[in-house]
């Protein structure tokens, strides 16, 4: 039969490959622990017999200093070997940590769309925690506790081959636990990591929501929800202890089998002279020693099964493609100089239609704005545009360059946007208006801040630009908040801009502060406007009235007004005096 290594246990090895030098330096020492370790069970049979049988003086005066002298080599190259396998240990697990973070930072909008943060969160925390424990102390162990195991029973058999045999014949028996707990524990621990993705999850929603677990009383609900799930995780940890608090004792009873068969045999052989009290207790000295590691290899399987299912969990996040890559040899995109042109554009989630047959063209400078009912497919459509998803069928050319052609970074270089939700960073106003060009300088920070009408309540704050805002901008108001966003888009300067619903959740007075920053950011930009109120797109050159997928009007305000279409009813339903 063939033999297939584990491909969750093949991939940890391959991460630890490239610290080779210094994984060969720690076995040269784990070999050197192995043989001061056997050699510290070789001379009880030389203290026994010269010393207490013989009295011989000469062993009595070198055979303490002797003794120092292994322990001392043998501490030091525990130590060496102790640090050179946790340095490569915690390498290995930040090279994976940043591995697994860059993958996730390069996946497209819908991977995030079916893969709750949480779940992410715990992947890259959890989950590889569960894999530093095992690079950094079951290889280790592995390692050492093996090359212990086939020093000392040289050691024994040397000693006594025939004591040695039946000693080692209960080996098998002592590894069976290895065996039989093994593929329990990583259903276990696979079992376990999933319920804390969970409690990630919840984590998440409970903190991040807050205010609208308040506002809705729903506290002890969500409390019921974190027990359930935190109650799920302590039943999975404690049958995982039960069996780790079993496997130890399970190992050394067997092994106790072993020590009381020698002990019968050896003690009949030196009560009629067939062997000395010095090579019976050396060799039961190396019995006694070798199953120490043994059971200290029951405790590394059960960090390597532990690991084993995190490391499966990781890679199913690196093994995920992105649906969205660059082709290779993608060029850059020159500035926009024309126009943008929507061709024949179809888009489905999976196999949800959600835009069909779209054909548009907005030339360069114009504000077109998108208004319709929601779930129309509004911004959906602006979301092809920077490609945050593929259009299903048909494509999107800017100067008649197709931006599938093109490389993320050249596409979206020219592009700003300011969406409803407004998202800022747990950093300085001054960084988060510099977030897209981080090497601005200060005086281009606060004219960004000027143009968006920001820079007065910024002054105000405690320390002005470099004010830390709190998670999402808590410290802001709503208002405030888009502004800083606004002034983020206009430090980037891009030609293009795409303004998501960008005042619909603010109030009366805030939007018009908002409005003015808004028409700095516009003048000179082609820009994409989605709408709610139709009050703020009345003065764009061209409104596009989006329903099911498809562009059902498109003209000036006046003129769609006239027409009494689907424009007008949404017109009336928002303007309808009492």
């Amino acid at each position: 039969m063939r033999f297939s290594l584990d491909p969750s246990l093949k991939r940890l090895m391959e991460l630890a490959l490239p610290h080779w030098r210094r994984l060969l330096l720690a076995g040269g020492c784990m070999i050197g622990i192995a043989a001061f370790t056997a050699l510290s069970v070789y001379i009880i049979k030389p203290a026994m017999d010269d010393i207490f049988v013989n009295r011989d003086d000469f062993m009595l005066r070198w055979m303490p200093a002797m003794i120092l002298g292994v322990f001392l080599f043998k501490g030091g190259f525990s130590w060496a070997n102790s640090y050179l396998l946790e340095a490569v240990g915690l390498e290995v697990v930040n090279s994976l940590r940043q591995q697994l973070y860059n993958h996730i930072q390069d996946m497209p909008l819908t991977f995030f769309d079916r893969m709750p943060t949480g779940i992410l969160m715990s992947r890259i925390t959890n989950d590889v925690n569960e894999i530093q424990g095992a690079v950094t102390k079951a290889v280790t162990g592995l390692v050492r506790d093996s090359f212990s195991v086939v020093g000392l029973i040289v050691v024994i058999f040397y000693q006594d081959w025939r004591l040695a045999s039946l000693g080692v014949m209960v080996l098998p028996l002592a590894f069976y636990p290895l065996f039989l707990f093994g593929s329990r524990l990583r259903k276990l621990a696979k079992r376990t990591q999933e319920t804390r993705g969970l409690i990630s999850v919840l984590l998440h929603e409970g903190i991040s929501g807050s205010r609208i677990v308040k506002a809705f009383g729903m506290e002890d609900y969500e409390k019921q929800r974190f027990a359930s799930q935190i109650l799920k995780d302590l039943r999975y940890g404690l049958k995982s202890a039960w069996i780790d608090a079993l496997s130890s004792p399970l190992m050394e009873f067997i092994g106790a089998i072993g020590i009381a068969s020698i002990v019968f045999y050896g003690g009949y052989k030196v009560i009629h002279g067939e062997s000395t009290p010095g090579t019976f207790f050396s060799f039961l000295g190396g019995l006694l020693a070798l199953y120490q590691p043994i059971k200290s290899l029951s405790k590394v399987n059960n960090l390597v099964q532990k690991a084993l299912a995190a490391t499966h969990r990781v890679y199913e996040i690196l093994d995920t493609p992105s649906d969205l890559t660059e082709i290779p040899n993608a060029r850059e995109l020159p500035p926009i100089s024309r126009h943008i042109h929507f061709e024949d554009v179809s888009f489905a989630y999976q196999d949800d239609l959600v835009l069909h047959d779209i054909d548009l063209q907005v030339n360069v400078g114009e504000v077109v704005a998108f208004v319709g009912t929601s779930g129309g497919g509004k911004t959906t459509l602006v979301n092809l545009l920077p490609r945050f998803y593929d259009v299903t069928s048909g494509a999107i050319l800017i100067d008649d360059v197709d931006i599938r052609d093109v490389t993320f970074k050249s596409l979206r270089q020219q592009m700003a946007m300011v969406t409803q939700q407004s998202f800022l960073f747990n950093d300085t106003v001054g960084n988060n208006i510099a977030y897209g060009n981080i090497h601005q300088s200060e005086q281009t920070i606060v004219e960004a801040a000027r143009a968006a009408f920001a820079y007065d309540f910024v002054m105000q704050l405690p320390q002005a630009f470099d004010t830390v805002i709190g998670e999402q901008g808590v410290r802001l108001s709503g208002g405030q908040r888009q502004r800083i966003c606004i002034a983020r888009a206009l430090l980037k300067n891009a030609p293009i801009l795409i303004l998501d619903e960008a005042t619909s959740s603010l109030d009366s007075e805030s939007e018009q502060e908002v409005q003015r920053a808004l028409e700095n950011l516009m003048r000179g930009r082609t820009t994409f406007v989605i709408a709610h109120r139709l009050s703020t797109v009345q003065s764009a050159d061209r409104i596009l009235v989006v329903a099911a997928g498809q562009i059902v009007e498109q003209g000036t305000h006046a003129d769609l007004l006239a027409r009494s279409g689907e424009y007008r009813r949404l017109y009336d339903i928002q303007f309808q005096q009492g």
